[in-house]
């Protein structure tokens, strides 16, 4: 007798074949299958939740969350039933087989896919991803919470107090800081860690995605100058605010309104050792008290505008809004993750980053074919589009494909 997840027949089956549709143009099989082979999860047995399947089925979760997880198995397989080249008598896998398949893929195969596919996705023409000659970009961190369990507290804690004053009180949570395009929210880095672990030091992470062409928008939290140099030697250009108390000598000042000055270590109180050359940038809001103050990057005025720049900033709440898709309509309203353990936790949450990502790329596609700004199409429709979709489009098989100069692993 087959074990509980084995089966016993070679036969094709109902579960060696499901509808994911959009799922699949972004992330085709053979690609999933070179990730799960880098990583080690392919199956060295025929189960019935094959690790191919289960990258999908993780997936179908965060695009249907809120829904069972026989809910999920029963949409991945909708219209399927019919074929008559599949036997009629499968069945949904129970909760159990499908969290212990979960366990068995682990984090690493979504990591690494989000790595191959997720990148900026606008092009030259993409309207409002650009600002002259720079592609817009932003950072920032957000928490996720989790549910109450003993092993997520442990790695990744929760919120020291509550707003009453109350310690260790409310869901656990993770810490996430990512890197988006702005003109296509587009998530194309992040990195995961404890609630205890600063954004800063999660930045660090992250960073190395940058290239020259691009310019990083960032909020006061993300200050500091050995982040800035790090940030700098990307070869990305910066526009950070930056609180209003920080000391800005003024070296030189510019005639659009800006003026040259250098910040330094904190370290460094009396200024013994060079500072790093920046440009600040301030100003005023009508109906907002106090001044703003920006430092850039870019030296020349002539290149940036002082004025342009300021307004310039506000494409910064561009991550804020896609944190709003990713939460609030893609997760659904006080989105608390799934996953009683750690590992189960971050591979969900990089399961609703391409998911996200695969949504935001089609809503590309269709504004470049109309000639519109990303930003003029409804993320609610089109992720209602997708979610039909991936149950009325053709299957495909979820087990393994190899190379005809390799042999199937026994």
């Amino acid at each position: 007798m087959p074990r509980a997840g084995q089966l016993k027949s070679s036969g094709e089956r109902l579960s060696d074949r499901v509808a994911v549709g959009v799922l699949t143009q972004a992330f085709p099989p053979e690609l999933v299958d070179e990730v799960l082979a880098d990583t080690g999860r392919i199956q060295q047995r025929n189960r019935l939740l094959p690790a191919r399947l289960v990258v999908y089925f993780v997936l179908a979760m965060c695009l249907f969350s809120g829904q069972s997880y026989e809910e999920v198995a029963r949409l991945l397989t909708t219209g399927l039933r019919g074929a008559r080249c599949w036997r009629a008598s499968w069945a949904v896998p129970s909760t159990a087989a499908i969290w212990k398949a979960r366990s068995r893929l682990g984090v690493a195969p979504l990591q690494q896919l989000f790595a191959r596919v997720c990148r900026p996705v606008a092009t030259p023409d993409t309207q409002g991803a650009f600002y002259r000659d720079w592609r817009l970009t932003a950072i920032d961190g957000t928490t996720f919470d989790l549910p109450d369990t003993k092993t997520n507290v442990e790695v990744f804690g929760r919120p020291p107090r509550s707003g009453r004053g109350e310690q260790n009180v409310g869901c656990p949570q993770l810490r996430m800081v990512g890197l988006v395009e702005c003109g296509t929210h587009a998530v194309f880095d992040a990195a995961i860690g404890a609630l205890r672990t600063g954004e800063q030091t999660l930045a660090r992470a992250v960073l190395p995605s940058l290239r020259p062409g691009m310019m990083l928008l960032a909020d006061r939290g993300f200050y500091g100058v050995d982040l800035w140099r790090t940030a700098a030697a990307t070869g990305a250009d910066l526009l950070w605010r930056v609180r209003k108390d920080l000391v800005l000598p003024v070296v030189e000042q510019l005639p659009d309104g800006s003026y040259l000055t250098e910040i330094f270590d904190r370290s460094d109180i009396h200024h013994t050792r060079r500072g790093v050359p920046v440009r600040a940038v301030e100003y005023t809001i009508a109906g907002h008290e106090g001044v703003y103050r920006l430092l850039t990057t870019i030296l020349d005025p002539g290149k940036a505008p002082a004025a342009e720049l300021a307004a310039l900033y506000a494409q910064r709440w561009e991550f804020e809004s896609t944190l709003d898709e990713i939460k609030t309509h893609l997760g659904g309203p006080r989105l608390v993750l799934r996953s009683q353990h750690p590992d189960g936790a971050e591979q969900e949450l990089f399961g609703f980053l391409l998911v996200h990502h695969a949504i935001r790329h089609l809503m590309h596609q269709a504004a470049r074919q109309g000639d519109h700004d990303p930003d003029r199409i409804s993320f609610t429709r089109s992720l209602r589009v997708v979610r039909r979709q991936v149950t009325d489009q053709a299957a495909f098989s979820p087990r393994q494909t190899y190379p005809r100069n390799q042999s199937h692993p026994r």
